[in-house]
């Protein structure tokens, strides 16, 4: 806490939304429809996993804001960001825009891992992701581990990207070669959340418009779907558990929804987590319930900094009157370029790693 946590400006100060933007539901709207991106072109690259899968690997490198044409040395120590999106989201998301610029104008280089079958590329394979799917993960960070020895690795998820990156870093413990890593608005628990988003009439609305979602990334691979799951029941889910029930579950053989649920909760690993970790949620998220935060068990760990804001929505976080910037991102950046200037990047194997401690509620 004392070397890295303590220099975050962001995480001592007060996050005030933007006023026309003070309600949860008017800040997740409001980013899903526009969320004023900035503008770039990322470099994209196809990567192949071992069981034949295709993942969009979307580049912006630091040499990419100064109109250069540069590749990474594999001698390069410039640090290295992978992002993983959330459900149904690619490198497109404004939010994931923002993060990736906001980074490579530090000086970063930048890489949004999509999940498979989303990008605008097909899936390849007999295998979905889902929101315990860790396998994509940890073959991309390995790859890149071993193309890029000597850049410091760190990773941030976001909603169903963060859940998979807290649960993959619960599995790898001192093994990964992470220095660091955050986690955005992770759903924590996803039997706490599925019960809480068909609880009342506005969650039930963002329940069917994320199944609505789901449908449409079903449909675009209609031909794999059709032969591996339930079409005629995902064609008629109106939320992500009827989805789950028809598609996931089947392709990645759970017995049940809430088996699928508590195996892939992220919750369940945050003891093992050996790398510094900023988990950021707003107490206010119409989707991931501040019910499912895992309180003590982030208190029982000193690799993870918890900070809670009373207001942000989902993955939000609108600051200014022009609602110009997303307030995690800035605190995501403080907390990644403290801790690489810092002695306490995680080491694999046996390194040292964060023996520092905090967790708080930003005004």
């Amino acid at each position: 806490y004392h070397c890295v946590a303590s220099k975050c400006r962001s995480l001592h100060g007060r996050y005030l939304a933007t006023p026309w933007l003070a309600s949860p539901h008017l800040q997740t709207l409001f980013l899903g429809i526009h969320g004023r991106p900035p503008s770039f072109t990322y470099k994209r690259q196809l990567y192949t996993v071992r069981d034949g899968g295709t993942i969009a690997l979307d580049w912006l490198l630091a040499f990419d804001l100064e109109d250069a044409d540069e590749i990474i040395s594999k001698d390069s120590s410039t640090p290295l960001l992978v992002v993983v999106p959330g459900l149904t989201s690619d490198s497109d998301a404004a939010y994931a825009k923002h993060l990736v610029h906001s980074m490579a104008r530090k000086g970063w280089n930048v890489v949004v891992s999509n999940h498979r079958g989303l990008g605008g590329v097909s899936i390849t394979s007999d295998c979905l992701y889902n929101g315990g799917w860790t396998e994509d993960v940890r073959e991309v960070i390995n790859y890149l581990h071993r193309k890029y020895p000597k850049a410091p690795m760190f990773c941030v998820g976001t909603s169903i990207g963060a859940n998979i990156l807290v649960k993959y870093l619960g599995e790898e413990g001192e093994s990964t070669p992470l220095a660091g890593a955050a986690s955005i608005c992770s759903p924590w628990d996803l039997v706490v959340c599925d019960r809480f988003i068909s609880r009342k009439l506005v969650q039930r609305f963002y329940d069917k418009a994320l199944a609505f979602g789901l449908k449409g990334y079903a449909k675009l691979h209609q031909p794999v779907l059709a032969r591996l799951a339930n079409w005629e029941g995902i064609k008629k889910s109106r939320s992500i558990r009827e989805f789950d029930h028809h598609a996931t579950c089947i392709v990645a053989k759970y017995e049940t929804v809430d088996t699928y649920y508590r195996r892939c909760s992220s919750a369940s690993f945050v003891g093992n987590v050996s790398v510094p970790l900023l988990c950021i949620s707003a107490l206010d998220d119409p989707l991931c319930t501040r019910e499912a935060i895992p309180w003590d068990e982030c208190r029982a760990n000193k690799n993870i900094v918890l900070a809670t804001t009373q207001n942000g929505g989902h993955l939000a976080f609108f600051q200014g009157l022009t609602a110009g910037k997303l307030w995690w991102v800035g605190a995501v950046s403080e907390f990644l370029c403290a801790l690489h200037d810092s002695s306490y990047m995680h080491q694999q194997k046996g390194g040292r790693t964060c023996s520092a401690f905090f967790t708080g509620v930003v005004h």
